[in-house]
Order: structure tokens, then C-alpha cells, then sequence
């Protein structure tokens, strides 16, 4: 099969996959109509609890060695960088563990992260009073978005590290957001860019039907 032959399949799968998860948007799919407190319910509503880790991508896992990793931290922002490899592990590591929920119903408890928290990088970056919301760039093309204080909140990594081994290309090694509070994609695999900005930007799936924020229990997954 020649490289257009092969482009050809992967764009046909991609625009299924892509209009599969449009129409879950519009007939409202696995909507339980309930609402949930994270501090008491653990599991929010109409999610199941699984023990392995799905993948779910819009059909590209790019491979990014860490010798051409690349993260620009740019826009509403005193001190944008680009930062290496060596950059990322130059800023402060730390440890978290968090559950996380995906828009398609499942739940996985007890992900053991290392990476950088948010609230370290935003330090590093110093945003300017105006910046408001942020927006994600992956190398797969892929965008999302969310208000800068989601960013900002204390469980918010850039994970380099799961379970105690370099993040796997298939969850989004070599490096990943991870925001525990919100649907899961809203952490974005492969990302590349995060851009502070005034103004909000919906990305990918914001645009295509789903919810502007994805709370998970309070069942934002559409919007």
C-alpha cells in the first residue's frame, strides 16, 4: 500500500471515528441525568470503574524521542519559553495520584503520576493579569481548552511518568496534561503548545458537540 493508499484509510477511519462521537453529542449518549459531589461520590455519575487503561486517540500516535521533544509555553505570559527535554527535567518534579475519568463512561482510580505540576510551570511562565483561559496544542494536531484556574489548581501535571516508568506513546508519552477534575480530554496526550490567552478558544471535540468544561459530576459531556 503506498503512503496516499495508506493516508486514504487513516482519513476514513478518522472521519468515523469522528462522526460516531458527533452523534453521541447530539442524542445526548450515556446522559444519566444525575449529578454527583466530588467530595463525597468518588465515582461520578454514569461512569463504570476499570483497571486496565483504554486508548482512545484520533487514529496517529506520533513518536516524539526526547532528543526533538519540544514544549512552548506562550501568549498572556511575562516569560514564554520553549523548553527541551532537558528544560522540562530542569524545572521542579514532583508526585501526585489521582483518578481519572473519560467522557466515554470509564473511570480508573490511582494513577500514579511524576512530571511538573501546572502551578510550577505557571511560576516559571509568570502569567499577565489578563490571561484568563488556556489553550492545549498536541503534536497530532489535536487542541483543547480550559479557564486558567483548572490549569492552575494543585493536582494539574504535565506527566512525563506513570506507575513508576516513562509514559507510554500510547497514553500520550512523552508528555501529557493531566487534570483529574475534569473528562479526560481534557488532558491532552503529545502536547506541544499551551498558550495562556485573554480570550477562550474552544478545541477539537469543544467544537464538534461536546461541553466547554467537563466536569464529570455534573456530567458536562456535551455541550
Amino acid at each position: 500500500m503506498s503512503d496516499a493508499e495508506r493516508g486514504g484509510v487513516f482519513g476514513a477511519i478518522r472521519d468515523k471515528l469522528i462522526a460516531k462521537k458527533q452523534d453521541w453529542a447530539r442524542e445526548g449518549r450515556l446522559l444519566t441525568g444525575a449529578h454527583g459531589a466530588r467530595e463525597v461520590d468518588r465515582l461520578p455519575p454514569g461512569q463504570r470503574l476499570v483497571r486496565d487503561w483504554p486508548v482512545l486517540d484520533l487514529g496517529v500516535q506520533p513518536a516524539i524521542p526526547r532528543e526533538r521533544f519540544r514544549l512552548i509555553v506562550d501568549g498572556a505570559v511575562e516569560a514564554p519559553v520553549v523548553l527541551d527535554w532537558g528544560g522540562l527535567m530542569a524545572l521542579p518534579q514532583s508526585e501526585s495520584i489521582s483518578d481519572i475519568h473519560c467522557v466515554t463512561a470509564w473511570s480508573r482510580y490511582d494513577n500514579r503520576w511524576s512530571g511538573v505540576r501546572a502551578a510550577d510551570l505557571l511560576a516559571a511562565v509568570k502569567p499577565r493579569t489578563e490571561a484568563r483561559h488556556v489553550l492545549f496544542q498536541s503534536s497530532d494536531g489535536y487542541t483543547t481548552n480550559v479557564p486558567l484556574a483548572a490549569f492552575a489548581d494543585d493536582d494539574v501535571m504535565l506527566a512525563h511518568s506513570w506507575d513508576g516508568a516513562a509514559l507510554d506513546r500510547r497514553h500520550g508519552g512523552p508528555l501529557r496534561v493531566v487534570i483529574p477534575k475534569l473528562y479526560f480530554w481534557k488532558s491532552a496526550k503529545w502536547v506541544r503548545r499551551i498558550t495562556l490567552a485573554a480570550e477562550d478558544q474552544p478545541g477539537f471535540w469543544e467544537t464538534r458537540g461536546y461541553h466547554n468544561h467537563g466536569d464529570p459530576w455534573m456530567e458536562e459531556r456535551y455541550g
